[in-house]
């Protein structure tokens, strides 16, 4: 169906007139006095014992109280056999550039070993909520709107009991009925009981150093769907969806999005060591596990990847998303081009994704000075903090890469020319991008294993600018799935609303365009997931919209 609309536009931010980029990025970490100072709990500060230690916790930028700014959430872990709780950080955006954590108070209590988050209103509520993966079992929190959040898990019907390795996770309504489903990556069935001890097997050594065990020599773990029942409960559809069939993998990022440009989200799984997953979605309920047809399974040369994160943007502009993903160190970040929405390219080589000897995890497509191509972040940090100071070419410590999109299929490397907070070196896992300081372009939030986060800000000169945030009526309330495709000085942008990605993170839903040197956006056009087509004329640049499915 579609309808042509005036949409109830709301401006809610006007900037002055931006300049286009004629000097350096100059990017800085305002952590420590923005008030993220709360060392993240990870499992062993010099040694891990088991894999449980080493895969580090996610990061999700939303506003959790409606006040109309973003707020900062990140997981967090625990230590073997630790005396004393680690529970999660929420730092509440207080609006002067500074945040205080308001976790406890906002019933955010619960600790243990965890993982990933998501971000959607399941329950249409107009409130976001939260999915938070575990070692354990996972955790759904439903967001009350009067600044708190009631665990709901057992209520939703998801499990309590038994033990699994939750990692990456994203809502998707990948049904399209207006109801978030939830989707979940598993990495190994571990039983620490069961599980080697550093130098045990051949799986427990690296560069003739003993390590942790894994994921290699470990029982593969099965990933998870769940549907949205519409009353607040949600049902394991694992098998009848066509989840279960590939197999076990050792699966980490999770991301949904429509690769094949035919309105429903698709679902792609970064892997460590076994064939990474795509789920083409049939449109029936089902999908089709098609990562090495379409060549997203594997890297150039047909070998196994140990990838971790993903990110998911139309980098060169052809009106089809692509995907970046973070691997082990000595292989190279993949950049999977999207060739004509059946079958991808490994296109890493060219591109100019340099051999950097580094371990990637957290990513993002970020336009970091808005001139209208979208840039890629690489966090990054070693698995074994051994290997600090043994001189065998890995370094624990890493810096977060920034590769400049050149705006012709291209990146560029500028990591030593981007400032001190991306020459920095840290022990990076979970990042997430969103608008904290309301100046309406995107900040940089980074979980760092057992430190406390960066906060990354880019004070150099940019672009103009036009932001979307998006809300559901038929559609889902978060509007995740909506596809916006903008007209601007004879280009055509897209993006789409997504849930997780990243490595363990989940971004703010809002959508930023980089505009260049233009002032104005032709038109703007929405593809809700209802299938109603949402149409606006011109509108000037350096604000963000408020745009509600008519």
């Amino acid at each position: 169906m579609i309808r042509y609309t005036s949409a109830t536009v709301l401006l809610v931010l006007t900037l002055a007139v931006a300049q286009v980029p004629t000097a350096k990025f100059s990017f800085q970490d305002m952590a420590q006095k923005a008030g993220l100072t709360v060392r993240n709990v990870f499992g062993g500060v010099e040694r891990k014992d088991y894999i449980l230690e080493t895969t580090g916790n996610g990061v999700a930028i939303f506003d959790y109280d409606g006040d109309g700014r973003n707020d900062i959430f990140i997981t967090n872990g625990t230590r073997l056999n630790a005396q004393s709780p680690s529970p999660p950080q929420l730092y509440h955006n207080d609006g002067n550039g500074h945040f205080h954590d308001v976790a406890h108070t906002a019933g955010l209590d619960f600790t243990g070993w965890g993982q990933a988050v998501c971000v959607g209103d399941f329950d249409n509520d107009g409130h976001p909520d939260m999915l938070v993966t575990y070692y354990g079992h996972n955790i759904l929190y439903r967001n009350r709107g009067d600044g708190t959040f009631e665990d709901v898990t057992a209520k939703a019907h998801l499990p309590t009991s038994g033990i699994r390795y939750g990692t990456g996770c994203s809502f998707v309504d990948y049904d399209r009925d207006g109801y978030l489903d939830i989707v979940v990556a598993n990495y190994v069935d571990l039983d620490l009981d069961k599980t080697p001890r550093p130098g045990q097997s051949d799986f427990c050594q690296w560069k003739s150093i003993p390590v942790m065990c894994g994921p290699r020599g470990l029982p593969k773990a099965h990933n998870v769907l769940y549907h949205n029942n519409h009353d607040g409960t949600f049902t394991d559809v694992s098998e009848a969806a066509g989840f279960l069939k590939p197999g076990g993998r050792y699966s980490l990022g999770v991301v949904a999005a429509d690769f094949s440009n035919d309105g429903w989200p698709d679902i792609y799984v970064a892997c460590d060591m076994t064939p990474s997953l795509y789920f083409h979605n049939l449109r029936n309920g089902t999908f089709e596990e098609r990562g090495a047809e379409a060549g997203v399974a594997f890297n150039f040369d047909g070998d196994l990847q140990a990838g971790m994160g993903v990110a998911v943007a139309d980098y060169d502009g052809d009106g089809r998303l692509d995907i970046a993903k973070t691997n082990f160190s000595g292989d190279l970040t993949s950049l999977f081009h999207n060739d004509d929405g059946k079958f991808f390219t490994d296109v890493s080589r060219e591109s100019g994704m340099k051999a950097r000897q580094y371990l990637g995890w957290g990513v993002a497509f970020v336009d970091v000075d808005d001139d209208g191509w979208r840039d890629l972040i690489v966090a990054n940090g070693h698995v074994y903090p051994e290997v600090e100071g043994r001189q065998l070419g890995d370094t624990y410590l890493q810096p977060t890469v920034l590769y400049k999109n050149l705006g012709n299929g291209k990146f560029e490397d500028v990591t030593d020319e981007a400032g001190p907070g991306f020459r920095t070196p840290r022990p990076a896992r979970g990042l997430a991008v969103g608008d904290l300081d309301g100046d309406g372009r995107q900040e940089i939030v980074i979980a760092n294993m057992n430190s406390a986060p960066s906060l990354l800000k880019n004070s150099g000169p940019h672009g103009h600018f036009i932001n979307l945030s998006l809300t559901g009526t038929k559609s889902n309330r978060s509007a995740i799935g909506a596809r916006a495709i903008l007209s601007v000085g004879g280009r055509k942008m897209i993006d789409q609303v997504m849930s997780g990605g990243s490595y363990f993170s989940s971004n703010s839903l809002d959508l930023h365009f980089g505009l260049g040197k233009a002032t104005v956006v032709d038109s703007i056009e929405i593809r809700w997931p209802s299938g109603v087509i949402q149409k606006i004329g011109k509108m000037s640049a350096d604000q963000t919209l408020k745009l509600t499915e008519p």
